[in-house]
């Protein structure tokens, strides 16, 4: 045979024309209002800046084909504009106006004939766009400082820097608790006050913006633990009122807290809990006449079970929070016979929790813990024998690092949460 080979399929003249997968694509960019374009090739059309008006070429012949991609998912705002330069365009003339507005789109035509003229055979956008990854962020909030109740709060960005006291709102107490709702918010709840033990709340916004006092639904109560459950909502539970208690409160998805339901598993205080798996939760460790390390869990639909056999050092004062994919982590504490342990226990995201790991870091008690970055976690503040602002960072594996120099006013018995996706 003779003729030009040129990696197509046959056109009319003998001459081989572009073959469907054989596009030779242009290594530049096109940021311009107008740019010309030549068959067999295919180009990227960055509309950031400006709407673009591709010309098509003028003698286009059968089977010749172009594709065109939004290189930055801006077309909805600055179109593509296609002029197709004295031919038809799916049969209508070129005096027809043709665009395309819809963000990740991309489409190729191919030529047919004088009739018909150019013809999309694909013309589709990618809906689903790259998402910034999870930026999620923690606070720590209240407590008790050397000689007075506390109700500043110290915001921990979405690396694990914890920032200097935010002044306060709401009313200043310590044996405070707290978890998240609503998939990106806070809320912080019950505790001791100069008038005694109250069960107000205070919710924080998905910036990090702590509310004023909540009127109390919940039975006041200081020294009780709270978590995540079901993906968007939270509980407290037991804690002590003039003695322990078992009742919990379900606060749901806005934000709104449930009247006291009735206790189930050993009424105790000082224990802490997490959310595990994506949607459960678990309450551990605490105190009852002295420390316990059995533990309850906490179905996707707030009902919480009876009690589990404990595993790991018995201890109270100590702190819980969520890492990594679904697993959880409880860390520091008071035990009986080292008053304090820097000791962890992680639970797996079925809710088992794992024997005692060997502390990193400052033992301490009257400590909280929060999620950040998603995956990652902090434990912080707390007494050590006096009264600290340390941290320990925790990785997405659950490895407790180094004790980090504090940052904000040094308390103990806070609460902390993660907020902000």
């Amino acid at each position: 045979m003779s003729g030009t080979i040129v990696n197509n399929i046959t056109r009319t003249s003998g001459t081989i024309a572009p073959a469907a997968g054989g596009l030779n694509w242009d290594s530049d960019v096109v940021t311009g209002s107008t740019a010309s374009v030549d068959s067999g090739r295919g180009y990227w059309i960055n509309t950031t800046s400006n709407a673009c008006t591709v010309t098509l070429p003028a003698s286009p012949e059968l089977g010749d084909k172009i594709s065109l991609v939004d290189y930055a998912r801006t077309w909805a705002t600055n179109n593509l504009i296609i002029d197709s330069n004295g031919n038809n365009f799916q049969g209508d003339p070129d005096t027809y106006t043709v665009d395309y507005s819809t963000a990740g789109q991309s489409i190729t035509i191919v030529y047919s004939d004088a009739t018909k003229g150019w013809i999309p055979v694909s013309d589709a956008a990618v809906t689903d766009a790259p998402v910034q990854p999870p930026t999620q962020n923690g606070i720590f909030g209240y407590g008790y400082l050397a000689s007075s109740y506390a109700n500043v709060t110290n915001l921990v960005n979405s690396s694990g820097v914890v920032a200097a006291d935010v002044t306060g709102v709401g009313s200043a107490r310590q044996g405070i608790t707290a978890c998240g709702y609503g998939g990106d918010k806070g809320i912080f709840g019950l505790g001791t006050n100069a008038s005694g033990r109250v069960g107000m709340t205070n919710l924080v916004t998905n910036l990090g913006v702590v509310g004023n006092d909540v009127t109390a639904v919940a039975t006041g109560r200081a020294n009780a633990a709270a978590a995540q459950y079901g993906g968007d909502k939270g509980i407290f539970g037991y804690g002590n009122t003039s003695a322990d208690v078992s009742l919990t409160n379900l606060v749901s998805n806005a934000g709104v807290v449930a009247s006291d339901t009735t206790g189930v598993g050993t009424a105790r205080d000082y224990l802490a809990a997490t959310d595990f798996s994506t949607d459960k939760a678990i309450f551990a460790f605490g105190r009852v006449t002295n420390q316990v390390s059995m533990s309850n869990l906490v179905s996707n639909s707030g009902v919480v079970a009876t009690d589990t056999t404990g595993v790991g050092d018995a201890r109270f004062g100590l702190a819980a929070t969520r890492f990594g994919v679904g697993k959880g982590i409880f860390g520091y504490g008071d035990n009986d016979s080292t008053p304090l342990v820097s000791i962890t226990n992680l639970v797996s995201d079925v809710g088992v929790v794992a024997s005692d790991t060997t502390g990193v870091g400052t033992a301490r008690n009257g400590l909280a813990a929060c999620a950040y970055g998603d995956d990652k976690a902090i434990f912080g503040y707390g007494d050590s024998g006096s009264i600290t602002n340390i941290t320990n960072l925790v990785t997405n594996v659950g490895v407790v690092g180094t004790d980090v120099t504090g940052v904000g006013s040094s308390r103990e018995w806070l609460g902390a949460c993660g907020y902000g996706y």
